[in-house]
């Protein structure tokens, strides 16, 4: 067993889905032609003047009530300094030492166990520009870096845990787990490819049973739940490696490169009065009141935890399909709209999940996106619990409706593939393929049951899928044994 624990504390940075950034009226689109949505503002030209943008704000309170933060009754913005060339101003207004939220808390399960993870703070800052390197994927080893002010100023909001985590496995299932929170409540896109989503992992380890906390290192820009994963592993395993070789972990910023699963020193790691923080003269303190924060409050609507419950509660759903299913707000939705039209929460369940999600990934579609609408899936189920199609028959149906979008009924009356009920019907097919195959019969007759499957094929093939399964099976039964 090993000696020592590990602590981990992630620092989780969102930018949020406003139109505009956080101190000027600029766009906040991102993807758009290098250095297009710049003003005197967000570029820090002498004499310009910022202006909080509500909407990020109020963006940020409905983050800190979804994560059971309190709202403070103030909160100042600073000025922290550092000089880099994606930041014009040298400095970046954030929040310090009067944040928007402080004192939450997320759930998250790891191996069916749950553990909750306190979030000690929640703030709101301005986000810096973006190199664009040359020759290399980072500034070491590039022949020249290019700077693209769009994103300067975007809106950006940054959520401290406490030191709660104690393996990489618990750090990418909290990260998970915000990053599909701040999706479903419409605040941020966590589109992680685009950076919209990061992540700062510190970590160290100590002696079993000690309360003093290690020296720490930082993991910077992880833009993956699996690098979280990954570099917390090998930041682990290092801090371990050189703890037993008698060496000292130096408190430092380190980059994981994710072809080789390893991480290397950066630069020394900042101290907060390094920045040189303090208030920013140009912009006011925000005091929300109770009024607006309770609005914020009814905004939100149900949560996707409470929702969960609901629907394992409701509609009979097993924890890890309703998870499914909240994981998308559209998808949730989609659900409930279905199972108002027909009351098969399961089976629409499934379909959702199986054949219409395997379409929608396949397209790089949304639920929202797809021509087939809440009306067409309820109606396809309801057809199969009448015995109008069967499973089989539907799932060529779905396939020509994902595609077409054209009505369930109208795509059954073109091909003919309704399913066959009737039991007349059905016991003429049955008769024919028993006589045509007088071995199997023989072999049923003399106590080999099994034989049956071999039968039910041949009815489906001979009725070209349009047998009622059950009834075939039943007649079958029945014919064989005389």
């Amino acid at each position: 067993m090993t000696k020592y624990e590990t602590i981990i504390g992630l620092e989780i940075h969102a930018q949020l889905l406003t139109e505009s950034k956080m101190f000027c009226s600029c766009s906040n689109k991102f993807g758009d032609e290098p250095n297009s949505n710049i003003c005197p503002i967000c570029t820090g030209q002498p004499g310009s003047l910022p202006v909080v943008n509500k909407k990020a704000f109020e963006l940020a309170m409905k983050t800190a009530i979804a994560l059971n933060c309190k709202i403070e009754p103030y909160s100042i913005f600073a000025r922290k300094h550092y000089f880099y060339p994606d930041l014009p101003k040298d400095y970046q207004i954030s929040q310090y030492e009067e944040p928007l939220a402080t004192g939450g808390y997320l759930d998250i399960e790891v191996d069916g166990q749950t553990k909750r993870i306190g979030i000690t703070r929640i703030h709101l800052e301005e986000d810096a520009g973006k190199l664009v390197h040359v020759g290399a994927d980072r500034i070491m080893g590039s022949e020249e870096s290019l700077a693209d002010y769009n994103r300067t100023g975007t809106p950006l909001m940054e959520i401290v845990s406490e030191p709660d985590i104690r393996t990489p496995q618990e750090a990418s299932a909290f990260m998970t787990k915000l990053a599909n929170l701040l999706q479903y409540i419409e605040v941020c896109d966590a589109k992680l490819e685009e950076g919209s989503l990061r992540c700062d992992a510190n970590i160290s380890i100590r002696p079993i049973g000690q309360k003093e906390f290690g020296t720490k290192t930082e993991v910077k820009n992880l833009n993956s739940f699996k690098s979280v994963e990954k570099a917390l592993m090998a930041e682990e395993i290092r801090h371990n490696e050189v703890i037993a070789e008698g060496g000292k972990i130096i408190q430092e910023t380190r980059f994981f490169d994710d072809t080789t699963d390893t991480t290397s020193g950066m630069r020394g790691k900042e101290y907060a009065h390094d920045y040189r923080y303090f208030p920013d003269p140009d912009l006011v303190n925000i005091e929300p009141d109770k009024e607006w924060i309770e609005t914020i409050r009814k905004s939100l609507g149900e949560l996707p935890d409470t929702r969960i419950e609901r629907f394992v509660k409701d509609f009979g759903l097993s924890p890890s399909d309703a998870q499914l299913l909240i994981s998308s707000k559209e998808t949730a939705n989609y659900f409930e709209e279905c199972v108002k039209l027909h009351n098969n929460p399961r089976a629409i369940a499934n379909w959702i999940l199986g054949d219409i999600q395997a379409y929608l990934n396949t397209n790089h579609l949304s639920i929202q996106q797809s021509a087939f609408l809440p009306s067409q899936l309820s109606e396809l189920v309801r057809l199969i619990d009448d015995g109008t199609i069967s499973g089989k028959i539907a799932k060529t149906v779905i396939a020509d409706a994902l595609k077409s979008g054209k009505p369930i009924k109208d795509i059954i009356a073109a091909s003919g593939m309704t399913q066959i009920s009737n039991e007349g019907e059905i016991l003429n097919i049955v008769r024919e393929v028993i006589k045509n195959n007088p071995g199997p019969h023989q072999q049923y007759k003399e106590g080999k049951k099994s034989t049956i499957t071999f039968f039910v094929g041949q009815v489906m093939k001979l009725s070209k899928g349009r047998a009622n399964p059950a009834l075939a099976n039943k007649l079958l039964a029945e014919e064989l044994e005389k």
